[in-house]
């Protein structure tokens, strides 16, 4: 597909380095932004993806793909980034849109208005998991990309941190679901809470988990 690039041009062992990103500079591109997002599995809250631009000489020891870090470490990540990343852009789909579109179109979406608002436009992106972003920038999808590539691992700690914020900025409006611990995400206090006073606006109503409450309502 013009536009694209297959992952089968760069090795699949590539360590978590700047690999990817000297590799598309090395065919001309300048600006290049690495994708990931927060928040595809969660009951409840929005999805958050996030699009960083690293400068050409970037080195950030311990950064890597959020999950593997703690959050006192996201935290302190989060703000070195913002402060030497070139540009940050982030993009949020609340809980009706991921059931409208589906929690992957969600996905998507929420990648490429991340991407568009970079204050500097991309010219190629590196994108965490296997779908492209509907987009006609240049793009590589990377299997595990928050591991890989720097741009992407970043971007995976910007998004996680963003949302994590937003779920505990939501506690406080719906203090009955404990979303400060658990993120909006399955655990059996969530579930138990859903059951006891029912979904709130942030639930996914498509979700399963959330639906059948609704069905018997």
């Amino acid at each position: 597909m013009e536009g694209f690039v297959t992952l089968d041009l760069f090795p699949v062992d590539a360590p978590t380095d700047l690999y990817f990103e000297q590799q598309a500079r090395s065919r001309g591109y300048r600006v290049i932004a690495g994708i990931d997002e927060a928040g595809r599995g969660p009951l409840a809250g929005p999805v958050v993806a996030a699009a960083v631009v690293l400068p050409e000489r970037f080195d950030l020891p311990g950064l890597t793909d959020s999950k593997k870090l703690t959050a006192r470490k996201r935290a302190e990540l989060f703000l070195q980034i913002r402060s030497q990343a070139a540009a940050v852009g982030v993009g949020i789909m609340p809980a009706e849109e991921v059931d409208r579109r589906n929690i992957l179109q969600a996905t998507l979406a929420a990648m490429r208005l991340a991407v568009e608002r970079l204050r500097c436009p991309a010219d190629y992106l590196l994108v965490d998991g296997i779908s492209r972003i509907p987009t006609t920038i240049p793009q590589l999808t990377l299997k595990k990309g928050d591991s890989r590539s720097l741009s992407v691992a970043a971007a995976s700690v910007i998004a996680k941190v963003v949302r994590d914020r937003m779920m505990c900025a939501y506690d406080r409006r719906y203090p009955q679901y404990g979303f400060a611990g658990h993120k909006g995400y399955g655990s059996a206090a969530h579930r138990r809470a859903i059951a006891e006073h029912g979904p709130c606006p942030l639930h996914r109503r498509t979700f399963g988990g959330v639906r059948e409450h609704l069905e018997r309502s």
